[in-house]
């Protein structure tokens, strides 16, 4: 078996258990790939020195024959790895050494038994969606994709106007701080901080929620993946700013957005013990109420 570990920083209290999860890579005679910057730190900042089989620095250098991707940090650390597996579809396993972690949702009290039930084969794989964006005469190059949202937000003080078109038919122009549309993965995100509904990751949906807007008559739009969205802007600025998860790019005004579901999905292992029930519970405190 082959595994590929991407990371960015450890905090100090997540040595030991890295440290048992090297440790069972080498007992399982587990051939090891490791994101070469965060092999370095760890070399550097922590003392650790895995075995490894190699290094990587994007999705080129990782061998077609890994099995496994594992995701050290929260959940931003997470969302990087979209542009390593989108195109070999290994599967990706979140190990929270985070805040929140409702991607990376792997504890760190629950690592090792975890990596027990994963090497054993107690496990499913969930296909997550993916948004696909492109930006009329701009080549936004491999971070053209988002597994959680992708916003469209002002670059100063002023409102902007967004003009929605969805498959070819006007919708509405949005006077607000910006307009996002997510996945059903990302409903838990920033969808849920601007009011917007959380949806079951299997949900074959997009959700099209305003931020800030300036008038009551809008409210979050939930609609079918199948969906089509073209966004032009108006605004004082002479720019706007697109972001795909944390990516972002200044666009010109006279930029035409367009977001559509991709054909690549990011395969997303999920324990079996551990659901996206329970850890709507666990993360979110949902229904958290004393007389339970």
């Amino acid at each position: 078996m082959q595994v590929a570990v991407y990371g960015r920083n450890l905090p100090s209290y997540a040595r030991e258990n890295i440290a048992t999860m090297f440790n069972k890579f080498q007992m399982l005679n587990t051939g090891v790939w490791i994101y070469e910057p965060f092999y370095e730190y760890m070399q550097k900042e922590t003392g650790l020195r895995p075995r490894v089989d190699g290094l990587f620095n994007d999705n080129t250098d990782l061998p077609a024959d890994v099995d496994f991707l594992f995701s050290l940090g929260g959940d931003g650390t997470f969302l990087e790895t979209v542009n390593l597996v989108k195109d070999s579809g290994i599967p990706v396993l979140g190990m929270n050494i985070g805040r929140l972690g409702f991607l990376s949702y792997v504890s760190q009290e629950n690592m090792e038994e975890s990596l027990d039930s994963l090497f054993s084969g107690e496990f499913d794989i969930e296909e997550r969606m993916l948004l696909r964006v492109e930006a009329s005469g701009v080549d936004l190059g491999e971070s053209c994709f988002a597994l959680n949202e992708v916003r469209l937000y002002k670059n100063s003080g002023s409102l902007i106007t967004i003009h929605v078109r969805i498959n070819d038919e006007f919708l509405s122009a949005y006077w607000a701080d910006g307009l996002l549309l997510s996945t059903p993965t990302g409903s838990t995100a920033y969808n849920l901080s601007v009011g917007g509904p959380i949806v079951v990751p299997e949900s074959k949906t997009l959700i099209l929620s305003p931020i800030a807007p300036h008038n009551l008559t809008v409210r979050p739009l939930v609609l079918p993946d199948t969906a089509v969205l073209k966004l032009s802007v108006d605004s004082r600025d002479p720019q706007f700013q697109l972001a795909m998860d944390s990516h972002t790019v200044d666009l010109d005004m006279d930029t035409t957005v367009s977001i559509y579901k991709a054909k690549e999905t990011l395969k997303m292992i999920r324990i079996e013990n551990i659901s996206f029930y329970s850890t709507l519970r666990n993360k979110l405190m949902w229904g958290a109420d004393k007389r339970n």
